[in-house]
């Protein structure tokens, strides 16, 4: 019921009805954009992930024991901090490759020609994607704070009150959603200007 009442109030449901023949390259370009974005994320994540692998299992000196860590140094400890700081990654490299797989399957359901696909399909697509997209920015915003962590106490203290009031700003809507309508015309132009 809750994702009805979301889809209806983004819109979602004329913007998947409108794509027809030559206009559906615009509506998919950027459900393709995201795709790319999601793929470029994923792999983003993966990488300090083997970095942190080849940390963890490489040998037991670690170029972080120094006198600008604070906190228990010990290499039980830092081992502890790498495998959740690799977690997270791991987390956020599966969360993209999902939200990739889902934003695909919608791009394939809207650009079915000929088709009697229920646009019901379409929106648990799209919204399963963009589910994954904020499980995966969370787990990298997530993984920032853990990476203070490896500096002592004090710094991830501090990361995490600013990553507060970041998503704070960043999640915080006092502005109503506008009530989307369906076009009157098919002209791009005609509606731009308006």
């Amino acid at each position: 019921m809750a994702t009805k009442i979301i889809t209806e109030r983004l819109g979602l449901r004329e913007y998947i009805l409108q794509v027809e023949g030559k206009d559906g390259g615009l509506y998919l370009t950027v459900i393709t954009s995201t795709i790319t974005a999601s793929t470029f994320l994923a792999s983003t994540s993966l990488a300090p992930s083997s970095l942190i692998g080849a940390w963890v299992g490489s040998s037991s000196h670690n170029i972080f024991i120094s006198s600008v860590v604070y906190g228990d140094t010990s290499s039980s400890v830092i081992t502890v901090k790498y495998i959740f700081l690799l977690i997270c990654f791991l987390v956020a490299f599966a969360s993209f490759l999902q939200c990739a797989r889902s934003l695909v399957h919608a791009n394939f359901l809207i650009s079915m020609p000929n088709s009697d696909i229920p646009v019901s399909y379409v929106q648990k697509a799209v919204i399963r994607g963009s589910t994954f997209w904020s499980i995966g920015l969370r787990a990298i915003y997530f993984a920032t704070n853990l990476l203070m962590w490896i500096f002592g106490p004090i710094p991830m203290f501090v990361t995490s009150l600013v990553m507060v009031a970041i998503l704070n700003i960043l999640d915080t809507n006092s502005t109503p959603l506008h009530q989307f309508q369906s076009a009157k015309s098919h002209s791009l132009f005609g509606r731009m200007g308006e």
